[in-house]
């Protein structure tokens, strides 16, 4: 077991990119989730549902995927905080930075548009954890689910394992869900997490990014 303290966890966690195909062990996938239902639960409702998939069902599951159009009308926007500046600019610029260390140029459409398929087979990973929940959970309880998966993908770090948020599965959120015996009609896909160990050397997985200064969004009164 890993002697890796929450500050180094949080400190070494990315969104990784590239993915060894080292398969992940049951057992310290069982581990993990049964540490992480700890994790904040306004009301103790405990929102959160998910199904984690690997080998030939992740596999079929992704050539279906890479076979099918997106889904519209999309399951939800993620996308709408584009409208402000500042957060349209800090997108421009982590994208910037990504595909400037994998030497993509801006005009090269069609090795973006590669890039961009790879979102769907998870970047190599060798498990996907595929995070969905009931629809009448509203805003408060999505918060509850964004506070376990982070509590996820910390665990995943003490493991000596790695991973990615994919809010991106949501474009085929009703091929998931049927494809895994989800009911559409009573569950909202939210995304999916890609599980495994980076590739240390590939660039994407080591580009510099950025975080606003503590004083940038953090006040303090009362001092």
């Amino acid at each position: 077991m890993s002697t890796m303290t929450v500050s180094e966890a949080v400190l070494s966690r990315r969104s990784i990119r590239a993915f060894k195909p080292d398969p992940v062990p049951l057992e310290v996938l069982q581990r993990i989730m049964d540490k992480a239902r700890w994790a904040p639960s306004g009301c103790n409702f405990q929102p959160w549902e998910a199904t984690i998939v690997t080998g030939a069902p992740l596999a079929e599951l992704q050539a279906k995927m890479l076979a099918a159009p997106f889904q519209d009308p999309p399951e939800y926007s993620w996308s709408d905080p584009e409208v402000i500046p500042e957060c349209k600019a800090r997108l421009q610029r982590v994208g910037a930075a990504m595909y400037q260390a994998m030497e993509i140029g801006r005009s090269d459409a069609d090795a973006r548009a590669d890039f961009v398929r790879n979102n769907v087979t998870s970047f190599g990973a060798p498990a996907v954890l595929l995070c969905y929940f009931d629809r009448r959970m509203g805003p408060p309880q999505w918060s509850d689910v964004g506070m376990w998966l982070q509590t996820i993908m910390l665990l995943l770090r003490e493991e000596g394992l790695d991973s990615c948020p994919q809010e991106f599965l949501s474009m085929h959120a009703k091929l998931i869900k049927e494809f895994i015996g989800v009911s559409d009609e009573t569950h909202i896909f939210f995304c999916g997490i890609a599980i495994g160990r980076r590739v240390e050397d590939n660039p994407v997985n080591g580009f510099e990014r950025e975080r606003e200064p503590v004083e940038g969004n953090v006040r303090f009164l009362g001092f």
